[in-house]
């Protein structure tokens, strides 16, 4: 009898073994086969301050890092985020503008090189809250734990900053970290909107230039051949600082481009003439959607994008003949998956903070568009902490162009706030036409750059 039990119980776990649903294979990326040297930073000390620097283990390898912390501590720590530090094998630590501002004030502030290069913000924030979490072991004791974090970064740092104060963030992170306010500048605030961005750009331009893509990925080899005779059909020159557009396919490109950056407002063609940031975001063409080996699939759609260069209730018939010429891409089914035990590849902004969080954008980022803090006020506002965000617009063409008194005047402002102090003033960013005025930005922009208008006097 035991025998005939012991047999059919065999065949019973035989027939669930073969009815189980197969584990999936292990996600491949190509940044998973690339490695990194971490360089010891060699940073002189601030008078009056102790600086702990060397390297750490990272999420990825080992990081370099750096803190440092004056004589008055104020038993507070900032973090500071950097942005994208290009492709290279070395990883090194990068210093915040506002370091002798801080430890004047008696912040002490660390920094982290992340343990990989590209655009991984996953690295990036698993390694930033590594690193928190050390800065008493890594001070050798001397200093206990901070009483209290703040964050903030730039540009990719920015998405890092942001996504570090998310609740997902905080329910998936292997190193988990809590931080008591955020300040993201010139970030990205919405992960999948910059590369819908980079690909929306450089396929519109190939294809106004007649050069436009048949399938995708094109690849980048075939795109860069193709790039001069691309630029030469909408700019009639591009061989300085500031590029021109003709008054054909270069006025075209402008406008598609203000429609998807976030409408008309002040500085933007500017912006759209820089040349930097006009390499940058042409540079990124012919690319295959994984963000050059972050993600395992392609995360690029436009599918149900319509392009207009004209203000119309409608498209034009040039306008409907163009959207039904371009080339249409689907993205791939969760190209940004969930990750067992640390977040994800590209971190989600989904505005699920309970944190106070300042915002500071450049009108004219061509390369970080402004509307990235339109569709991070979306999201705040859908999550219910529209209250928890305060943003503000500056008058400048640059990426992260900003003056030391406008970084001070926010930081200054974000930790009054979360200090229990009154929220701040910002800017609307989501009304066309508070947006469109030609004096927006006036309101928190400190200094006027070249070629800006100057706000009016007060």
């Amino acid at each position: 009898m035991m025998r005939s039990l012991t047999a059919s119980l065999l065949a019973a776990l035989a027939l669930a073994a073969c009815s189980r649903t197969p584990v999936p294979a292990a996600e491949t990326r190509a940044q998973d086969t690339r490695t990194f040297t971490a360089i010891t930073p060699t940073l002189t000390a601030t008078a009056g301050a102790d600086l702990y620097q060397g390297t750490m283990d990272g999420i990825r390898g080992k990081a370099a890092y750096a803190i440092e912390v004056p004589a008055n501590w104020n038993k507070q720590l900032i973090m500071y985020t950097h942005g994208y530090a290009g492709d290279g094998p070395e990883l090194r630590v990068q210093t915040p503008s506002l370091r002798a501002y801080w430890l004047s004030l008696g912040y002490a502030w660390a920094a982290s090189s992340y343990s990989s290069n590209y655009y991984d913000v996953q690295a990036g924030v698993e390694d930033t809250n590594a690193l928190a979490n050390s800065f008493s072991t890594l001070t050798g004791g001397k200093y206990a734990q901070p009483s209290k974090n703040i964050i903030m970064g730039f540009s990719m740092g920015g998405h890092v900053a942001a996504a570090a104060v998310e609740k997902e963030t905080a329910q998936t992170a292997k190193n988990r970290t809590t931080y008591a306010a955020a300040m993201p500048a010139c970030g990205v605030m919405d992960e999948e909107y910059e590369f819908q961005w980079l690909g929306d750009y450089t396929l519109v331009a190939a294809q106004l230039a007649g050069l436009g893509p048949k399938a995708f990925p094109q690849g980048t080899d075939t795109y860069k051949a193709l790039l001069p005779d691309i630029l030469n059909a909408s700019f009639s020159s591009y061989s300085g600082t500031l590029w021109q557009e003709n008054a054909t396919q270069g006025t075209k490109l402008r406008e598609i481009a203000r429609n998807l950056t976030g409408g008309d407002r002040p500085v933007f063609n500017l912006g759209f003439r820089v040349a930097s940031l006009q390499g940058a975001v042409l540079g990124t063409g012919g690319s295959d959607g994984t963000v050059t080996g972050i993600l395992p699939r392609n995360i690029y759609g436009n599918a149900t994008t319509t392009y207009r260069w004209t203000t119309g209730a409608t498209p034009t018939s040039a306008e409907v003949a163009f959207n039904a010429s371009i080339l249409r891409v689907t993205p791939a089914q969760n190209p940004n998956p969930a990750v067992s035990g640390r977040v994800r590849y590209l971190p989600r902004v989904n505005g699920e903070v309970s944190v106070p969080v300042l915002t500071l954008h450049t009108t004219g980022d061509f390369y970080v568009p402004f509307k990235h803090q339109q569709l991070y006020r979306a999201a705040m506002t859908a999550a219910g902490n529209g209250d928890r965000l305060v943003q503000r617009a500056v008058r400048a063409a640059g990426h992260c162009e900003f003056t030391a008194a406008e970084l001070v005047e926010g930081f200054n402002d974000l930790v009054k706030w979360e200090a229990g102090g009154a929220k701040p003033a910002g800017d609307d960013v989501t009304t066309p036409a508070v947006i469109a005025d030609p004096n927006y930005g006036c309101k928190f922009t400190r200094g006027t750059r070249a070629g800006v208008d100057a706000c009016p006097a007060n």
